[in-house]
């Protein structure tokens, strides 16, 4: 009986609870939030949805107490950003370790076996500062990354080439920020490459704008990330295999260790089963370190154990 517990019930929290629903992946939901009437009401209008999928799921606000047990976490809660500030995900940094060092340690009390997934920003930095606030091992924290990221090149790639997004594997890799590139040295479909098209970069630098873009026009973003973070959950509680690229720990990859950034990486039961070392160009390479550095100074500024 799989048991889910969402952190945070802000717009993507509450989202991602309902993808979980209409997905039907667990059993049991607790939504946990700072403000217990926004927890009751997501939960009490999650449950009336429930009525029209063919699973039945229980579904609860609660305090960090009732997620207890938990097989998965999802870690969505935030400091706020202010209003009329520009977006820079980088700037919650400070914010939001504060936040987590009153969190975490509860909550991996509370569920010492669950996988915990970090949806929170900047999310690279979150995820490292999760794994060392928990105590888990590495492969049990996991960041959502450039999944939301990797699906909205794909998406861009699909109405461009008209195929399937599917059909198309191609990933964005490094930091969830300014200096995540794409892997365009093994970009393919149907085993034809696709670094030859001129028009592929110009797609990618609309991929890297596009969260911007939605929360310029609405103020938050929400639907993308919360299919990318249930689709986590699915493959941890159905023990998936599929590869992701996701935040994890790198451990000496291209260069890079003890930082957590995106690469594709096998999630099943247990999280990370194996975080996989793409062959890339020497000039993606150094993408990819140039994001290490990027986020090692965020961390130097923000984070001490």
């Amino acid at each position: 009986m799989p048991k889910l517990t969402i952190v945070g019930a802000g717009q993507v929290g509450a989202t991602t609870g309902f993808a979980a629903v209409i997905r039907e992946i667990v059993d049991s939901i607790v939504i946990v939030n700072r403000t217990r009437a926004k927890a009751e009401g997501e939960a009490a209008d999650l449950r009336h949805a429930c009525a029209f999928v063919g699973r039945s799921i229980r579904i609860r606000a609660g305090e960090i107490e009732d997620s207890r047990d938990s097989d998965v976490v999802v870690l969505t809660h935030s400091v706020p950003v202010e209003p009329g500030v520009k977006f820079d995900r980088t700037s919650m940094a400070e914010g939001n370790v504060e936040l987590f060092r009153h969190w975490i340690p509860p909550l991996a009390q509370a569920s010492p076996n669950a996988v915990f997934i970090v949806v929170t920003n900047p999310v690279d930095v979150m995820t490292y500062v999760t794994w060392k606030l928990s105590g888990f091992p590495a492969n049990r924290v996991i960041g959502t990354g450039t999944l939301i990221d990797s699906a909205r090149f794909r998406s861009y790639l699909s109405d461009h080439l008209q195929i399937h997004p599917d059909d198309i594997r191609a990933y964005i890799l490094g930091e969830h920020g300014e200096s995540q590139f794409p892997a365009l040295s093994m970009a393919a479909t149907g085993g034809r490459l696709l670094d030859a098209d001129p028009m592929i970069e110009n797609l990618f630098w609309r991929t890297r704008e596009a969260g911007i873009e939605v929360y310029k026009c609405k103020g938050y973003t929400n639907y993308g990330i919360a299919m990318a973070t249930a689709l986590i959950v699915e493959t941890i509680v159905r023990d998936g295999r599929r590869t992701l690229p996701v935040s994890t720990l790198i451990d000496g990859i291209h260069g890079v260790s003890d930082l957590c950034l995106s690469l594709p990486a096998v999630v099943g039961a247990g999280g990370v089963l194996r975080t996989l070392t793409p062959v890339l160009s020497e000039e993606e390479a150094q993408q990819f370190r140039d994001s290490a550095s990027i986020v090692r100074g965020v961390l130097e500024r923000c984070w001490s154990a």
